[in-house]
């Protein structure tokens, strides 16, 4: 599968080289979470290694999201996030802020896993190209929490990684609870 470390190491590299020697701790901690060695433990594409399609789409707990469900919302969401880094206004992801889930297939399991590290590496190269300064600039004229505005573009970045790492927790529960 396509993995944002190798899209963004050498773009990362040299920016290393002319600042401090450094990495950026965000673009780090960004790609950990996501296909890393994140500090708390299992990366996401750890976490969903063994997932079949029948399992994702499972929903084990009443009301509550499957695994295919919580993955389709972070894909959202992250390609939200590279258009907003593109300069787009802010708004609500184009594919909704929680897709629906298509006939449970092999392929389109493989193909919602794929959308996100897509996704991912996406929003990792431009961060990784990204100059520190414009970190501080605005995202949206207002605090909007349920869309993420009235925020830094840091901040955004932030956010995301949290948000990724609260849903990869569910997934991790998740999985417990359909794969024995």
């Amino acid at each position: 599968m396509f993995g944002s470390r190798d899209m963004v190491r050498q773009a990362q590299r040299a920016k290393d080289e002319e600042s401090s020697g450094m990495p950026s701790p965000l673009l780090t901690q960004f790609i950990a979470g996501h296909d890393g060695d994140p500090w708390y433990g299992t990366s996401r594409t750890g976490i969903l290694r063994g997932v079949s399609a029948a399992d994702a789409a499972a929903t084990p707990i009443p009301g509550g999201h499957s695994i295919w469900q919580l993955v389709l919302h972070m894909a959202a969401w992250t390609e939200e996030v590279q258009r907003r880094l593109e300069g787009a206004a802010p708004a609500t992801p184009a594919r909704g802020d929680w897709p629906p889930v298509p006939a449970p297939t092999d392929a389109a399991w493989r193909a919602a896993k794929a959308a996100l590290t897509r996704a991912h590496a996406q929003v990792a190269k431009m961060l990784g190209d990204m100059p520190a300064r414009r970190l501080a600039r605005p995202v949206g004229q207002s605090r909007e929490p349920a869309l993420g505005t009235g925020v830094t573009i840091g901040e955004m970045l932030v956010g995301l990684a949290q948000h990724d790492a609260y849903h990869t927790g569910q997934i991790a529960q998740l999985k417990r609870l359909v794969i024995r």
